[in-house]
């Protein structure tokens, strides 16, 4: 293998230590080794960051392993060229194992440029990364416990749930508040809970709460809804702290929520996920593939697989999400998921459509353009051009097109 960096190391990294291989020497003869062990403390990797500038490295690499490249990233970073590999792809051959040999063997992978780098963004975009995700944890907690409020009322005999769409709305947290409080509800103070766009009536409402709610119930109710309350007041200030982190990418966010079925919340996931400098995927399908959407190429003794690789859970998730999101719509992608449903049914529509969506944000950070709606039937359109142009091209070499309507009466 032909060597193009002269200085460089292999990090095989541990929860408590880190083995560090550096490699150094001409290009055209055998590089001299030199290996080292250091802690993960933070006065472990400072000394690892010092040692590696006195044999002068100029690239680092080390694998993605767990999060505990994390704290040496953010150590080593700003002051060499860091390359984060995929375990997979840098896979020993099997045989005798050891940490010094795992390092050498990365070191050798790098100094002959046979690694390429995982994706990793600056470091505000995994500030924005943390939170977006933690906003997701927290909605998915706060559904859980408004699942919780859902069985306690059926348990108590409240049909709370029959005479209101959501009972978490302006109506139902007020006539709930009274309930935990043991307020004895009356068709007056119902009147003054239930907002005036309720559909149902005042003693279709009065009939559901009149249950047999006990002690117990209410006790139970209270924790869930006090836990639901601080989980919304975090979400509250969650939202606060990732418009902060989105104020410079204000132009990302307009262009991507221009897209059919995103969101500001969707945008915001989707530049956490991916950044907005969209140079560091070779492709849109290289971007695709990187999020899960893109279909697998395995094939075995003749037979083939076209099962989705994986890949980014969140991006892929929130993509699919936005293609669902355009079910009653009526623009391409809405039109691109019926399409590809009525064919290979309702996954692989999802999935397709995903692809189309990530494709569409990827040219339009990328070129900062706006998204433009081609309309639902631009395929059935481009399709009809396309055999118009072919006529015209058979008239000028001088043949005659018969309609097929006329065919059949000949």
């Amino acid at each position: 293998m032909e060597a193009m960096i002269e200085r460089c190391a292999g990090l095989d990294v541990h929860q408590e230590t880190v083995v560090a291989c550096v490699l150094f020497g001409p290009l055209d003869k055998k590089p001299k080794t030199s290996i080292e062990t250091f802690s993960t403390t933070t006065t472990g990797l400072l000394a690892l960051s010092d040692w590696l500038a006195t044999l002068q490295v100029s690239d680092v690499v080390m694998e993605s392993t767990g999060v505990y490249w994390k704290p040496i990233w953010n150590i080593l970073e700003g002051s060499f060229q860091l390359v984060l590999a995929n375990a997979r792809h840098v896979k020993n051959v099997p045989g005798r194992k050891t940490d010094v040999k795992d390092a050498e063997w990365l070191a050798k992978l790098l100094r002959c440029g046979l690694i390429e780098s995982n994706f990793v963004p600056p470091e505000d975009i995994r500030d924005l990364r943390d939170l977006t995700r933690y906003r997701k944890k927290l909605i998915h907690h706060r559904t859980s416990e408004q699942n919780r409020i859902h069985k306690i009322l059926q348990d108590a005999n409240i049909k709370l749930t029959s005479v209101l769409s959501d009972i978490f709305g302006v109506s139902g947290r007020r006539i709930l508040e009274a309930i935990l409080n043991g307020e004895k509800v009356e068709t007056d103070g119902l009147r003054k809970m239930v907002d005036w766009r309720t559909k149902a009536s005042i003693t279709d409402i009065a009939n559901a709460i009149n249950g047999r709610i006990r002690r117990h119930h209410r006790d139970m109710l209270r924790y869930h809804w006090e836990h639901m309350g601080y989980l919304e007041q975090t979400i509250e200030e969650l939202e606060k702290q990732i418009d902060q982190l989105l104020s410079p990418y204000r132009k990302e966010v307009e262009l991507l929520d221009g897209i059919p079925g995103v969101n500001k919340a969707a945008a915001a996931t989707f530049i956490a996920e991916m950044g907005v400098n969209m140079s560091v995927f070779k492709s849109a399908k290289h971007l695709a593939s990187w999020a899960g959407v893109s279909p697998g190429n395995y094939e075995s003794a003749g037979k083939k697989t076209s099962k989705t690789t994986q890949g980014n859970k969140a991006l892929k998730t929130m993509a699919v999400e936005c293609v669902l999101a355009t079910s009653r719509q009526n623009n391409r992608i809405a039109s691109h998921r019926k399409r590809i449903t009525k064919r290979q049914g309702k996954m692989k529509g999802r999935i397709a459509s995903a692809h189309l969506l990530l494709t569409i944000a990827y040219n339009i950070l990328k070129t900062g353009e706006p998204y433009h709606e081609l309309r639902s039937n631009y395929l059935e359109e481009k399709q009809m051009n396309k055999e118009l142009k072919m006529i015209e091209y058979l008239k000028k070499k001088g043949y005659t097109t018969i309609p097929p309507s006329e065919q059949q009466t000949a």
